[in-house]
């Protein structure tokens, strides 16, 4: 079951985060499939939009942006072990897995099942990857300390998460971990001051891509040397 607590903060930051006018779509129920394709791969991703899955519902830009990077870096994932926070629909983890990755896709229990659906609908049975709950500060000691990557694609738009997130991050990056956080520079929201204020207290963090037009910066994170 959710934690009451972080549903209520996500409710919350929802209104907050999303225009008036994306706000209200979240108050009707339908379903959109959208196609991309990303190294080579085509990727068919459902969202199911309503007010139960929120900002889990929608593909963001950051997220598209996160697997262009991967494209434009020929990023090698092969046989890599790599976990996915706050996945939402899916598409950066299942492009991941698709590139031979071995990948675990987590959310709020909410958000699994659109998860699983387009998992289903887009990797092969013989490799498909883990979909599991995880709410920041609190299951992180549940999941290992090995992972080559850790992935995140606008999940930085919450200032109540940030001290969870920075304790989920520190406990699943190990000395050979890279973290990829790909990003809407919201500053009202506090996501600037995360990346340029908090995240460097914990980590080495460095600006590797930037979407001039849309505001979105993706950040390679490593853990700081002792």
């Amino acid at each position: 079951m959710m934690h009451q607590e972080e549903e209520e903060c996500v409710e919350r930051g929802l209104s907050e985060v999303l225009p008036l006018d994306l706000f209200s779509l979240f108050s009707d129920i339908y379903t959109e499939e959208s196609r991309y394709e990303f190294c080579g791969r085509e990727l068919r991703i459902t969202q199911h939009y309503g007010a139960n899955l929120g900002v889990a519902a929608p593909v963001w830009d950051a997220a598209l942006d996160l697997c262009g990077y991967f494209e434009e870096q020929k990023l090698n994932f092969s046989g890599k072990k790599v976990i996915e926070l706050g996945a939402g629909t899916g598409v950066v983890g299942i492009l991941v897995s698709l590139l031979g990755g071995q990948v675990t896709l987590t959310d709020l229990p909410h958000a699994l099942p659109q998860i699983k659906k387009n998992v289903s609908a887009n990797v092969p049975s013989h490799h498909v990857p883990q979909v599991c709950a995880l709410s920041w500060g609190l299951d992180q000691e549940q999941f290992p300390q090995d992972y080559d990557f850790v992935l995140g694609a606008d999940i930085v738009y919450l200032k109540e998460t940030y001290p969870l997130l920075i304790q989920t991050l520190q406990h699943l990056c190990g000395p050979h971990t890279t973290i990829f956080l790909s990003s809407k520079m919201r500053q009202e929201h506090g996501t600037v001051a995360f990346f340029r204020d908090v995240l460097p207290c914990y980590f080495i963090s460095e600006l590797v891509w930037r979407n001039e037009a849309e505001d979105i910066n993706i950040y390679k994170v490593t853990q700081q040397q002792i």
